[in-house]
């Protein structure tokens, strides 16, 4: 393996399962890359080794002159100030803990730590799909729903570094219980998981038209999930739509009081279940002037973000750029 060019940044993803790290250029390249499991459950020595091992693996044929700078994404919530990982609920073993401190003690370099959201946010604007906007707002949709905004070039933290939670907005007072505790969360009614929830609903209550999404379920109904969906939606399935059309309708709602509360020059949809609603971007910018007082909604860009699976390694070099 030839080693890695001068002048890099590291970005290091820390998820509940794996860790992604990889060197990132001035330009926004990712130029090499590891994946390796994370330990996420154990003690917080465990965690924190199990990040020292990526470290190592990506850096093992590159000079200690690499690189200059380590950015970690991690599970919020954390404080970005003090780079400490207060209490995420997929990283148990981590509560008030100083990650970039033990980082920085084991690497003597720099380093900076803000959640997946914020950062992958930054990476879009500074090289990806929000290149030359100025008031940006991101969201991943996923097992989750994560978000992050970024003014004239810099991540909004709010007062105490856990602004744009837009993941945990409640567009349904009434709704169901979130894993956060609120009632109605965008998260739990339109995240991965619930559209997982709406389509096995109606493979079950319409077994007749579900028999393309069974297909690629194997059969099995309890194990339907946004992914089959997805598959299914490809292939031409019309209840695979419906699905995505519900989806749509709740996104839209939240997506207006974004857009009323930021003011956003640019939308930026990340994440799996994103790619899946592509093809409805038109439909959401279509309604969303009638979810908003804004009179120029319809003027915003709607995009796919750049950063696929790789937007937690480009976020974290994007902390450091």
């Amino acid at each position: 393996m030839t080693p890695v060019a001068q002048g890099l940044v590291m970005g290091v993803d820390i998820g509940g399962t794996k860790i992604a790290a990889g060197f990132v250029d001035g330009d926004g390249k990712i130029v090499r890359q590891i994946r390796h499991p994370m330990v996420a459950n154990g003690t917080a020595e465990a965690g924190l080794q199990a990040v020292f091992d990526a470290i190592n693996a990506l850096t093992s044929s590159a000079s200690k002159d690499a690189f200059g700078a380590i950015g970690i994404c991690a599970p919020g919530p954390l404080d970005p100030k003090t780079g400490i990982v207060l209490n995420p609920p997929n990283v148990p073993c981590w509560r008030n803990f100083p990650l970039a401190q033990k980082v920085a003690e084991k690497y003597r370099q720099p380093v900076k730590l803000d959640n997946d959201g914020n950062a992958a946010a930054l990476a879009e604007t500074r090289w990806g799909a929000a290149h030359g906007y100025h008031y940006v707002f991101y969201a991943t949709l996923g097992t989750g729903i994560g978000t992050g905004s970024v003014l004239d070039g810099r991540i909004y933290h709010g007062n105490t570094g856990a602004a744009a939670e837009g993941g945990h907005v409640t567009i349904d007072y009434r709704g169901p219980v979130c894993h956060c505790g609120k009632r109605g969360c965008i998260e739990i009614l339109a995240a991965g998981p619930a559209i997982g929830k709406r389509a096995r609903a109606k493979v079950e209550a319409e077994p007749a038209r579900a028999a393309r999404i069974l297909e690629f379920a194997k059969g099995n109904v309890a194990s339907v999930t946004s992914e089959h969906v997805a598959q299914a939606y490809v292939a031409g399935d019309l209840l695979a739509r419906e699905v995505l059309e519900e989806t749509v309708e709740l996104l839209v709602p939240w997506l207006g009081n974004i857009v009323d509360l930021l003011d956003p020059d640019i939308l930026v949809m990340g994440g799996g279940v994103s790619s899946t609603l592509q093809p409805f971007f038109g439909e959401i910018k279509e309604r969303l002037p009638r979810w908003c007082v804004n009179p120029r909604a319809s003027e915003i860009p709607l995009v796919l973000a750049h950063y696929g699976a790789d937007a937690g390694i480009a976020g974290g070099a994007a902390l450091c750029a």
